[in-house]
């Protein structure tokens, strides 16, 4: 298929049915805005491991409004396996990592190693999650963007939504979706990729008011504030509520946010002042750092470089450290790597 992807597993249709059951619904985990997610089971030996091995599979629907031709699926699959395969980028810990592919003419798909928990989407505005947990979760991929944003090409994801973002069993996040991406070694925006619709409920609407022209990390730093200010409120967000206009804006957490939202006021969910960590400082600086973010005009709103420091500064973090339980720090160099920092994992 293409250099970069010499070391890793060219996958049939006929294997990908076999590790998910057929694409058995109850190895579904959800949509992506291209496609589906699937958990998989690769037998013992089937890529020279000495047991067997839990897998993520994602598939593109040729169907999905978002693509448009062969030709989309194909394109985003070599782009995929270009970027994650790259040694700036392979290794990081908040970003999937591939065993393999598939770009038959009845399957594209992409195969992770990852023992999936759950989405952001499905977990958000469940109980699941505590304070802690999701602080982490937004501490960790602000330093996932930072990192992305402070190459020497810097990179724009452009498609950041709750269901791209998948948590492994330790709450790490890991980004897994790059239908938008450009930057890097990607290059820059094409008219193919300006023709794909961006993510209903996450996309800058300063970037949609320009008509898809005006893209910058900025607008990256929207959608992470609405992904924010959605784990801090217990606030999903359900694609299908777009499609019910009696409901208004307040589906949209930001705008839900933004109409709630009172100087020196917080939104954090009741049931997460009461959970272990929290303190009353914090939910007032992450409150005001979500605000920011999802500010209309791109110069109003902080840098993720800026976001970083003001989550570093809260109290659970200055008190605990890495606040939860068991942890260990792993630092990521990776080539071209600027951003720095150490990257705390949990175990």
């Amino acid at each position: 298929m293409m250099d970069c992807a010499a070391k890793l597993k060219e996958f049939t249709a006929e294997d990908l049915k076999a590790c998910t059951n057929g694409f058995h619904q109850n190895n579904l985990i959800g949509a992506t805005q291209f496609g589906k997610l699937y958990r998989g089971q690769i037998k013992l030996g089937f890529i020279g491991t000495d047991q067997a091995r839990a897998v993520t599979v994602k598939i593109w629907d040729e169907k999905s409004r978002c693509i448009t031709s062969i030709h989309d699926e194909f394109l985003m699959v070599k782009e995929e396996v270009q970027f994650l395969t790259h040694p700036s980028i392979n290794g990081h810990p908040n970003l999937v990592k591939l065993i393999g592919y598939c770009c038959e003419k009845e399957v594209k798909a992409v195969v992770y190693d990852l023992n999936p928990w759950d989405t952001l989407h499905n977990l958000t505005g469940k109980d699941y999650l505590n304070w802690v947990q999701r602080l982490n979760v937004v501490l960790q991929f602000a330093r996932l963007l930072e990192f992305l944003h402070n190459q020497d090409k810097p990179y724009l994801v452009l498609n950041i939504n709750a269901s791209h973002i998948m948590l492994d069993w330790d709450c790490r996040p890991k980004l897994f979706d790059f239908g938008h991406i450009t930057g890097g070694i990607i290059g820059e925006m094409t008219t193919l990729k300006k023709q794909i619709p961006t993510s209903i409920g996450f996309v800058d609407p300063f970037f949609t008011a320009k008509g898809g022209s005006f893209w910058h990390t900025s607008c990256d730093v929207y959608s992470f504030g609405v992904i924010l200010l959605g784990l801090i409120a217990k606030r999903g967000f359900e694609p299908e509520c777009v499609e019910k206009p009696h409901l208004g804006l307040d589906c949209l957490v930001q705008y839900w946010a933004k109409k709630e939202y009172k100087p020196n006021g917080s939104l954090v969910h009741r049931s997460l002042q009461e959970d272990w960590g929290f303190v009353d400082e914090d939910g007032l600086a992450i409150t005001e750092l979500g605000i920011r973010c999802v500010e209309f005009f791109p110069r109003n709103r902080p840098t993720i470089k800026k976001a970083v420091e003001l989550l570093e500064a809260l109290l659970v973090f200055q008190r605990f450290g890495d606040a939860r339980p068991n942890k260990r720090e792993k630092t990521f160099h990776g080539i071209g790597n600027h951003a720095g920092g150490t990257l705390n994992e949990t175990m």
